[in-house]
């Protein structure tokens, strides 16, 4: 049975990690050990559930208590459950940008690069993509355009701020991903494209990159792009043809049509 608890002190600590904790408070909340994200919405919270992530406690309306988020209720055990009025969460920071449920969930650690890469053969590699709404939106695509797993540099942003997991649609905990940590791709097989634009830059759809057996496809930042000497260790650098004087696409979307694109498999 869950542990339902009605909000009557909006100052109770217990409603800090969804009212007043900053996202990078809440990854170093437990140190030494990991810490926790915020997953918004029913179907996001059962996708974190099924990726086997554990819940700290949950924050709903009461109607989402019932249909999608009573699945989410049986999965969760005797963790604590604070609802109130929709007009009443609405004085949380934050909570009116929800789908009326938010869950609390412990962070796991992240695995490796090596064993993350052991069996993959397409690859995203994004470079210094600071803004959660295109990691999140570059994560979605990935899931659902044939890449294996994602890879991103410390710059970054965390693909488990709540933008981030809510832009993906959850898909962050369907498909593998870890941070580089400096190891080398070309060390694990792959041969590696740079997305820029350059005077040597081979279309997208290129046959000889299609034929790549193992292939990591870097991205880089929504304003300066990929660093010059990332561009340079890149075996290819690899551009998508466009139209009417226009020379780029926003991160994200370059991203899709790039996965579709290198998604299919030799």
């Amino acid at each position: 049975m869950p542990n339902l608890i009605t909000i009557t002190d909006f100052s109770a600590p217990e409603l800090d990690v969804y009212a007043r904790l900053t996202e990078p408070q809440l990854v170093h909340l437990y140190e030494p050990d990991q810490g926790i994200f915020i997953a918004e919405s029913p179907k996001v919270i059962l996708r974190a559930l099924d990726a086997g992530y554990r819940p700290v406690s949950l924050l709903s309306e009461p109607q989402q208590l019932l249909g999608e988020g009573s699945k989410v209720l049986a999965r969760c055990g005797h963790i604590p459950v604070f609802t109130a009025e929709s007009k009443v969460l609405s004085k949380l920071t934050g909570f009116h940008l929800t789908r009326g449920m938010l869950c609390a969930m412990y962070r796991r650690p992240l695995p490796s690069p090596q064993k993350l890469c052991t069996s993959a053969r397409r690859v995203a590699v994004l470079e210094n993509v600071m803004n959660p709404t295109n990691v999140g939106a570059i994560i979605r695509s990935s899931a659902a355009l044939g890449m294996d797993a994602v890879l991103l540099t410390d710059g970054c942003s965390d693909p488990l701020y709540r933008r981030a997991i809510r832009v993906s649609m959850g898909c962050v905990f369907q498909i593998p991903w870890t941070y580089l940590d400096g190891c080398s791709l070309h060390d694990m097989g792959f041969k590696t494209a740079a997305m820029a634009l350059r005077d040597r830059s081979i279309s997208i759809d290129d046959p000889e990159l299609m034929a790549q057996d193992k292939l990591a496809l870097f991205l880089g930042s929504e304003g300066d792009g990929l660093a010059d000497e990332t561009i340079r260790a890149c075996d290819y650098t690899v551009r998508i043809p466009m139209f009417h004087g226009v020379d780029s696409l926003n991160v994200a979307a370059a991203s899709a049509v790039a996965f579709w694109q290198l998604g299919r498999r030799p």
